[in-house]
């Protein structure tokens, strides 16, 4: 017979009456658990997909499509600056992949060179005095843009980054717990959502094309009364994404939606050091919303993702 010393059998029976406290609140029902003492755990064990089951998704970024949306928008902004400087072009169109066009004026060759150099793409990201896009006379009276390699896998990369923040904010929605949203490779993701037996469900709701609007803040009256019924006429009260205000009340009319924003980052204010959003839109965005803010100085505005103000 095996003889165990009192320290031995104390330290079995500790670990015993510690596991199952530990377990117990697996056994219990939501209100059973809240109503345990402060001292004992509440946390339940949360399965993963080979215990539990649930939906495993891989999707992936359309990254053509997004060079295709720049593409437009590059078309519209060599456009814009164009016509603001009077400088005469005509056949401006996309060419494997670049934005040539012909500037028509033989002695304004330079100034367009110039003006498309310094006015038209984005800085950047960690090269000064450089942009994500080329500009370069291509001879016969034509100029030829294009994106530069870089930025245009630096581009790929944040909309993976910006759909995952999108995917975790609609997946948060459905009430599933501890979801896995996470990188495979440049343009993939993977999503695991343990307890969520329905595929289908969990593809119509991260499948919804995100909506971004731009509105003014409607101060007229307070978010408080407007949440107790007096919303005034053209205004809508919607709630903020950090689920702990009243909300926002704006205006019904969007300055600019989404499909004009051409390019938005994290940026830090040269002057205070805090951090800000840096957006840029393409010339029918830019008109419209400087023309806003022009009417309407020292107000705020509201950027609204999916009718939440962020």
């Amino acid at each position: 017979m095996m003889n165990l010393s009192r320290w031995k059998i104390a330290a079995a029976v500790l670990s015993v009456i510690f596991g199952v406290l530990f377990a117990l609140p697996n056994a219990l029902p939501q209100s059973a658990r809240e109503a345990l003492p402060a001292f004992m755990p509440k946390n339940t064990l949360n399965l993963g997909l080979d215990l539990q089951g649930g939906s495993h998704l891989l999707l992936e970024v359309d990254t053509q499509a997004l060079r295709k949306e720049r593409l437009v928008n590059l078309v519209e902004d060599v456009r814009t600056n164009l016509r603001e400087k009077n400088i005469p072009f005509s056949d401006l169109r996309e060419v494997n992949g670049s934005v040539s066009v012909l500037i028509t004026d033989p002695a304004q060759m330079n100034a367009a060179v110039n003006l498309l150099r310094t006015n038209v793409g984005a800085p950047l990201a960690g090269v000064a005095g450089s942009r994500d896009v080329t500009v370069e006379n291509a001879g016969s009276g034509r100029i030829q843009i294009s994106f530069v390699a870089e930025a245009m896998r630096a581009e790929a990369s944040k909309a993976v980054d910006q759909s995952i923040e999108i995917l975790r904010r609609r997946i948060d929605e459905l009430g599933t717990r501890e979801p896995t949203i996470v990188r495979q490779g440049v343009d993939r993701i993977v999503v695991q959502a343990p307890g969520e037996s329905d595929p289908e469900r969990l593809k119509n709701v991260i499948g919804k094309t995100a909506k971004l609007t731009f509105q003014m803040v409607d101060d007229s009256v307070s978010p408080e009364e407007a949440a107790a019924g007096r919303i005034p006429p053209g205004s809508e009260l919607l709630p903020a994404d950090d689920g702990f205000s009243t909300g926002y009340l704006v205006k019904k009319r969007a300055l600019v939606t989404g499909e004009m924003l051409t390019d938005a980052q994290q940026a830090f204010d040269p002057q205070t050091g805090q951090a800000v959003v840096s957006f840029r839109f393409d010339g029918t965005g830019a008109r419209r919303f400087g023309d806003a803010t022009a009417q309407n100085l020292g107000k705020r505005f509201a950027i609204v993702l999916d009718g939440k103000v962020i």
